[in-house]
Parts: C-alpha cells; structure tokens; sequence
C-alpha cells in the first residue's frame, strides 16, 4: 500500500453545510459537492477508479461544477438516488483514506475533511502533534513546539525543517542536518513540557515518529520495497 508522504494536520478540503443546514451559497459547499470534493481528494492522492466509475464523476462533474467559475454553495444533484450513490462513493474515498493515514493519526469528516492526531498517550505511537495539542489544550504553547512538529522536505536552495506552510529551519546541505535540527527541537520540547508541568506528556517522547523526510532517498526505497 502506498503511504502519503507529504502530509499536514487540519482540513483537506473545502468546508461544507451539513445535511439540513441552510446552504452558505459562496462560503461553504452544499453536501453534494463536498462529498464530491471527497471523492476528488482520494483520486489526487493516487485512488484508481475503473472507466465506469471515471465516468459517472465526469458525470457528477458536470452538474455540480461545468466550470471553475461557477459559485459553490448553490449546487445540487437533481436525483435523489444518484446524490445517494455520491454519498457512497465519497465514504468509499474516505475509507480508502484512512488506510493509508500515518501512524498516528485519523482522517475524519465532518464539515471537511481533517487529519487528526491520536491523543491516546497509552498508544504505541504518539506523534509530536497530539502532545502539542494536547499541550495546548491545557493552556501551553511551547517555543519549541513547531519545530520539533516539522517535516523535512527539500526545496530550491537545500533542506528544509517546517510544516506545510512555512519552513521553521533552513536551509542545510543535506537531510539528514536538517532532521537533526528537528531532533534537537524535540529534545527542547520534552524538556519544556516537563518545566510547564507535563511529564505525562514529555513521558511519550521515546515513543514520537522518525522525523518524516519528504524526497529523502532512503525513504523513496523503503516505500518502493513495502510496495513489492
């Protein structure tokens, strides 16, 4: 199975009205084209759907956006039965998602598509994200907390250390300086979670991920191999 790579938590597609709320015509989608957009995200993430199944979004497509300027919000299927098949597809496109969400953490959807952290501190797996929220739900934000959250990935000029928005630390020669830079913000991290009274959370640390390295060709290997 193939395994994202790059990924971020929060909403991965547009916001939606829920069945039954009031549509937000240009601010949110009507539950038709969000589960549309459902579907759309699984197929850029690497979904394979055969002809027949190409067809009927091209088909979904063409009555909930012919063109990209058309206003959200507004937009229906005009069969109750085919807005019912959508519907299905979409949980099918959310079920192959959560396979393949990272250790650690859930895709879940509720008036979007989010990526969540597992705050479960008994789990074999407890990500850097799910401290720092939870960190942050008892009131701390901590200096080291982006950093240490942060992904390695490669852009113009060398290596970077930072999230999907910003990069935090940078640039370095090569990968590895740069996922040693994120070690060293975690190291800070646990060390300030336990001075703001959170040993609890600090006691995870032997359990937080390898810092994930986006491009890094040792890690394009080990997915090639997993995938034989």
């Amino acid at each position: 199975m193939t395994t994202l790579e790059r990924w971020h938590v929060g909403p991965w597609t547009t916001h939606g009205t829920l069945p039954g709320e009031p549509f937000e015509p240009g601010r949110k989608r009507t539950p038709d084209e969000l589960n549309f957009d459902v579907v759309g995200l699984a197929r850029i993430l690497g979904r394979r759907l055969s002809g027949r199944e190409e067809l009927q979004v091209r088909l979904w497509q063409n009555e909930l956006r012919p063109t990209h300027t058309r206003m959200c919000g507004v937009h229906t299927l005009a069969d109750p039965d085919n807005s019912d098949k959508l519907r299905t597809t979409a949980a099918e496109a959310l079920e192959w998602l959560a396979e393949r969400a990272p250790d650690g953490y859930e895709f879940v959807y509720t008036d979007a598509v989010y990526l969540r952290p597992l705050t479960d501190l008994s789990a074999e797996v407890v990500t850097v994200d799910a401290v720092v929220q939870l960190a942050a739900e008892r009131g701390d934000a901590l200096p080291a907390d982006r950093l240490a959250a942060s992904h390695v990935r490669r852009a113009a000029g060398g290596w970077f250390a930072g999230d999907a928005v910003c990069n935090w630390s940078g640039p370095y020669p090569t990968a590895e300086e740069a996922a040693d830079a994120v070690r060293a913000a975690r190291v800070e991290l646990a060390n300030q979670l336990v001075e703001a009274g959170h040993p609890d959370l600090a006691a995870t640390a032997d359990r937080w991920p390898d810092v994930p390295m986006e491009g890094h060709p040792a890690k394009v290997q080990a997915d090639q191999a997993a995938t034989k």
